[in-house]
């Protein structure tokens, strides 16, 4: 801020000298500088008020989502791998619907059901290698919404509260330049507009960009995972034991025995 240190020099200078009046509590100061903003500096406030709730409403959502993504994710890998058949996996999984993982198992589920019907080993790997890379990428970005606006407002309000500044000290000289006296008290509302709206901006923007760079680190962690459970769900599918044809085909009265369908993993 040389601009501005500048300019409270030339201030202070050009005051002749006068002893400041003691300073108020720092809650009147504030009110004071509220009152003293001119409507550039409101309107620059209020935008970065509305920025601040935003952020910090994408910020407590994306913590509680990504705590009970974080916990239902475990909880169904836990099931999957105790689970002896696909059809216990699905039946379960609508309960886990904050997991990344269970939305991608209940893509694959479903074009591995067109092709066998929910049973027996999979005709051909390859569409379902595809389901589960288009289920991992749409669970990301699911999870990446938002984020963006994140970003935007950690670079954007260090510059909107910089222009309230420079808008402060173009009116603080200006204040100078017409008023009769060359003093503080001329100059005191740009002054504060040109320091409320710099606290401000900065304000915003630290939270800001504390929240994206952690959940960015978050997220490259549930991409990781759901990475690893496609494979491990690509290979349970490739494990299912071929079933041996049934006798029913050569006695239709025959019952058909399920225990040959039996096993996620052989």
């Amino acid at each position: 801020m040389p601009i501005l240190t500048a300019a409270l020099m030339i201030l202070l200078q050009a005051d002749g000298g006068v002893g400041a009046p003691p300073l108020p509590g720092n809650s009147s100061a504030l009110v004071e500088m509220l009152q003293n903003s001119g409507p550039i500096a409101l309107g620059v406030l209020a935008l970065l008020l509305f920025a601040s709730l935003y952020s910090w409403t994408v910020i407590l959502g994306k913590i509680s989502l990504f705590r009970k993504a974080t916990n239902e994710s475990r909880r169904f890998v836990r099931a999957f791998r105790k689970a002896t058949r696909l059809q216990e996996i699905a039946a379960i999984a609508a309960d886990y619907s904050l997991s990344p993982l269970s939305q991608v198992f209940q893509d694959v589920y479903e074009t591995y059901k067109r092709q066998t019907g929910g049973y027996g080993p999979p005709r051909n790997l390859v569409p379902l290698e595809r389901s589960a890379q288009t289920a991992a990428s749409e669970a990301v970005t699911k999870m990446e919404r938002r984020l963006t606006w994140l970003a935007t407002i950690a670079a954007v309000s260090p510059f909107v509260g910089l222009f309230g500044t420079v808008m402060g000290v173009v009116d603080a000289f200006h204040g100078l330049g017409t008023a009769g006296a060359a003093t503080l008290r001329a100059v005191a509302p740009g002054i504060s507009e040109a320091l409320i709206t710099t606290a401000a901006g900065l304000f915003v923007a630290v939270p800001a960009v504390v929240a994206y760079n952690q959940f960015t680190a978050r997220i490259r962690v549930f991409a990781s995972a759901i990475d690893d459970f496609c494979r491990e769900l690509l290979n349970s599918l490739e494990e299912i034991p071929v079933r041996v044809a049934p006798p029913a085909a050569r006695n239709p009265g025959m019952e058909v025995p399920r225990e040959a369908e039996r096993g996620v993993y052989k």
